[in-house]
């Protein structure tokens, strides 16, 4: 939500780094969706349908880019 106080960590961790995470993966498809009275989350889909989704309500930057860390580790996960 763009005026939600419980996303404000997420948008500003959305705005300092899409840009860097658009260039370092530029095959990656990134989707943003804004909708009122949902708290914000990160999912990631990977083959197969597998998908996963991280709650990111109260987290700080630092604690949303591990998360992002730890889906990418499971996508690799899933190719072994």
């Amino acid at each position: 939500c763009q005026s939600s106080p419980s996303s404000a960590t997420t948008r500003t961790f959305v705005e300092k780094n899409y840009k860097d995470l658009k260039s370092l993966n530029p095959k990656l498809p990134i989707l943003i969706r804004e909708c009122r009275g949902i708290e914000p989350q990160l999912w990631a889909r990977y083959d197969m349908g597998v998908e996963r989704g991280v709650r990111l309500e109260g987290l700080t930057e630092p604690q949303i880019s591990k998360a992002l860390e730890e889906l990418v580790k499971v996508g690799e996960s899933l190719k072994a």
